[in-house]
This record gives C-alpha cells, structure tokens and sequence, in this order.
C-alpha cells in the first residue's frame, strides 16, 4: 500500500500529528509519498530521513492508495489540485477548526488508521464544477474546478455588481449584490451556508446559487440540478471583479461571462463507518445542545 500526504509546512500543529501519522504508515508498512515543500518542512522539524516526494499533478499516478490531507478544510481544498480526476480517495485529518471536508480529528488519527486498513468505510463521491471564462482560460489555466463554490465578488468597488444568470439558455434574474455563490452540495456549509444557503447532503446531484448580501429582500438562494448549464454575466462600476475557485483568486474584466457546468470528473472521499455526515452536523453546527434535547 502506498499514500500521498500533504499538510500546511508553517502549522507546527500539523507537523505534530503527521509524525504520528508517519509512524502509523511505519507500523503498517505503509509507503509514503510526501507533497515536495511540505515534506522540506517536516523533515526540518521532524528530524526524520527524506521520503519520495511529488510537487504537482503530473507527478502523482492512480498507483496511491489513499491520499491524506492534515489540516483544516482549506488544506483538503488543496489537496485535490494534485488529485484532480485520478480518483484516489482523500482523507481529511483536522487540525485546523471547523472542519467539515477534514472531519478525523487529530485525537482519533490511530483509531481512524486501524479502521481504513480494516476497510470500515465507505467511498463517496463528490461532484466538482467547471468553469470558462469569455475570452479563454490563460489565467485559470487546468485550475478551472472547484470542489467548494464558484464565486463572483466586486473588487475596488463599495457599490453592488449586476449578475445577469441564464440557466439551460433561460434568463433567470439578475442579481444586485456584492456577489453570487455557485455551490456544490459538498460546498453548502461553505461560504453558501454563511450567506443563508441551506445544507445539501454530500450524495445530492445538486447546485445552489447563493446572493451575496443582495439589495432584494426577495432574492432567496436556489436550488438547481447539477446538469443545468449556469451562463453569468457581470456588469460592475469598477474595470474588474473577483472570481474565486474554492480558495484560488482570478480578476476578470468587467461585462466578462462565465460558463459553469458540472465537471465531468468526481474526488473520491472515504466516509469511517462511524462518522457519517449526520453525526458531522450535529457535532459542527453543536446540534442538540440545546438543553431540551
């Protein structure tokens, strides 16, 4: 068996609880693939012998087994620039808050270990969106997913930006707001959730189109199927706006349209048997702490 790890080099945390996860791998007999400047960075601070390393895509191949992300939500995020459609299942250990994609806690990282090489999990797999931009891809380049949302903002603006939105060639409305969120169901307790957007279960086939503080007290978030062909169209008093994939930042040009549909590949997860995304809920968002329940 073999595995990829990836984690944030300036998280002493991380580097913490990846040592325990390398002495697991160790007891296992477990091969090691480390990301190039994480590795630098642990084996600095760990102490330990280098390992074989990977610094993009290209380097990794469908011969890993697992692929483990040690950190928080935004440490999983990057992970999946490396994985892309090679369909090796990551694995999310939280070191960081929150934690809905990272949902092992760095407390149960063994019990977690013993129970993937036992197979007590299930694969689920999480649908991603694809975007084009008018004008070509020369600054998105091969980036142009999001495991999370899709978002236009306005950028050197306090005003609001107009997004006209065109689903399957219809005209939807436009939206006055400071911007709009294209959600996966996996991204719905996102920054779609912060904004009022309501939670979509992992397994759903769906996309959820979220305003941004929007001027209309009758604009509500959408929920659409993920088949539907999503065409924008933004209009801002400023020259450029903001397009965010997850957590990678692109400028367009003002009166640009963007195209998002549903990506033809999906990212494997692997679900513990005992950590099932109702129980992330309620552990999450503190469900049932209210003292009547």
């Amino acid at each position: 068996m073999k595995v990829g790890i990836f984690g944030q080099s300036n998280n002493e945390n991380t580097i913490r609880y990846v040592q325990e996860l390398v002495e697991l791998c160790k007891e296992y007999k477990v091969s090691m693939v480390f990301e190039e400047n994480f590795s630098k960075s642990f084996h600095e601070q760990a102490e330990v012998k280098s390992v074989e390393t990977f610094s993009e895509y290209k380097d990794l191949d469908k011969g890993l087994d697992y692929f483990f992300s040690v950190g928080g939500d935004g440490t999983f995020l990057r992970s999946i620039t490396f994985i892309r459609d090679l369909e090796i299942p990551v694995i999310g250990i939280n070191t960081g808050r929150l934690g809905f994609l990272a949902n092992i806690q760095k407390e149960s990282i063994r019990s977690a270990f013993e129970q993937i090489m036992k197979g007590q999990f299930v694969v689920q797999k999480r649908s991603l969106l694809h975007v084009i931009t008018e004008g070509g891809q020369n600054e998105i380049g091969n980036l142009n997913f999001a495991l999370n949302e899709i978002t236009i903002t306005r950028k050197n603006t306090a005003s609001m930006i107009k997004v006209d939105t065109i689903l399957d060639k219809e005209f939807l409305t436009s939206y006055w707001s400071d911007g709009l969120i294209i959600s996966t169901p996996t991204g719905s307790t996102g920054y779609s959730l912060s904004c009022g957007g309501p939670i979509i279960s992992p397994s759903s086939k769906n996309i959820v189109l979220t305003p941004i503080a929007p001027h209309s007290l009758a604009v509500r978030p959408l929920v659409i199927p993920d088949q539907t062909e999503i065409e924008l169209q933004i209009d801002s008093r400023a020259d450029e706006v903001l397009l965010t994939l997850d957590s990678r930042m692109y400028t367009l040009n003002n009166k640009s349209k963007v195209f998002i549909r549903k990506c033809k590949f999906y990212i494997k997860t692997l679900q513990l048997n005992d950590q099932t995304f109702i129980k992330t809920l309620r552990e999450k968002l503190l469900w049932g702490e209210d003292k009547r329940n």
